[in-house]
């Protein structure tokens, strides 16, 4: 079966064909950083016409990688939410319409499923049962899994996602968006000890977090400081600190409470480096298996939008009529 993926849930216009044999065909991404870089952050509007812009193009990108036609296609996934409304109606919009010219089921995906299932992608996936941690833009949780579509949560951010800690503490450094990569580019020349900082809810019981008062702790050392290039980087280094030391602590205390002994950890936010390093230490300690997904898989895609469809018509899910809808906010 030939699944073609839709993904347009923020600020990526993506499209990929996955085959249920043959595994991915094609995963092509047009990222829309160069519209917003001059706002600091995702513009909805703005976003919405670069996915109407670019779904077509996409698509026939992908068609193309994979040496598909339409007609071969046997059903579409898309992103029916969480995300920007405005964003998510272009892809589901296109999804719909696509799959009712082809006449084949269109298959609604929950884009934080499609993240934690993203390891799956990978060339040696993870083994039901797992505890996954889930970092990005928009969400910060830890859910146990016990398979596929039997999800439980144990903890989430109380405020904002790491994502959003990223990119806010990066634009009050005077740092260009997105703030994730441009921390972690200065990360290497930050000295350790230099500047202090707060662990969110180390000492809270649970598996819930918080990343408010840590953006704001970084605004107050900007405010009282003046602002090096070294000193940026000193702060850089004690955020992704603060930050490892918070997700160790809380991370392992999910897989005490599951008894589970792996970690799958997904979202855009898992791309980063040093932190990938501090908890593959941490986890190795405690001899609990850590996977990631492909780097390419890490930030929004769809591959991870297709895989999960392919899942989901698997297990008798598709969408019943030819109605639009999205949903901004959805938990998992």
């Amino acid at each position: 079966m030939l699944i073609l993926g839709i993904e347009t849930s923020c600020d990526e216009t993506a499209a990929a064909l996955y085959d249920t044999e043959r595994g991915l065909l094609a995963n092509e991404i047009f990222t829309q950083f160069d519209t917003h870089a001059p706002y600091g952050g995702v513009v909805p509007e703005l976003a919405s016409r670069d996915h109407m812009r670019q779904m077509q193009p996409v698509v026939q990108a992908a068609l193309k990688t994979a040496d598909c036609k339409t007609t071969d296609i046997d059903a579409v996934a898309y992103t029916k939410g969480p995300g920007l409304v405005t964003a998510l109606m272009v892809g589901a919009s296109y999804a719909k319409s696509l799959a009712f010219s082809l006449g084949v089921p269109a298959v609604g995906v929950h884009h934080m499923e499609a993240h934690l299932l993203a390891a799956m992608l990978a060339d040696n996936p993870p083994q039901f049962p797992f505890v996954a941690l889930l970092i990005s833009g928009g969400h910060t949780q830890l859910m146990a899994v016990e398979s596929f579509g039997k999800y439980k949560l144990l903890g989430a951010t109380l405020d904002d996602a790491i994502g959003e800690a990223f990119d806010k503490s990066a634009k009050i450094m005077g740092l260009p968006y997105p703030g994730g990569p441009s921390l972690e580019n200065i990360l290497k020349d930050g000295q350790a000890g230099q500047v202090s900082l707060p662990r969110p809810m180390i000492r809270h019981p649970g598996c819930d977090m918080s990343l408010s008062g840590l953006k704001t702790a970084v605004s107050t050392l900007i405010q009282q400081n003046e602002l090096t290039d070294q000193f940026k980087a000193d702060v850089s280094l004690e955020f992704h600190q603060a930050i490892a030391d918070m997700l160790i602590i809380k991370t392992k205390r999910a897989l005490e409470q599951t008894g589970y002994k792996t970690v799958v950890v997904a979202g855009g936010v898992s791309a980063n480096k040093y932190l990938r390093k501090r908890l593959d230490d941490a986890f190795a300690k405690k001899n609990v298996k850590a996977f990631y997904p492909p780097m390419a898989f890490c930030t929004d895609n769809a591959a991870m939008v297709a895989f999960t469809g392919a899942e989901n018509f698997k297990h008798g899910q598709q969408d019943q009529d030819l109605s639009i809808e999205t949903i901004a906010r959805w938990p998992l």
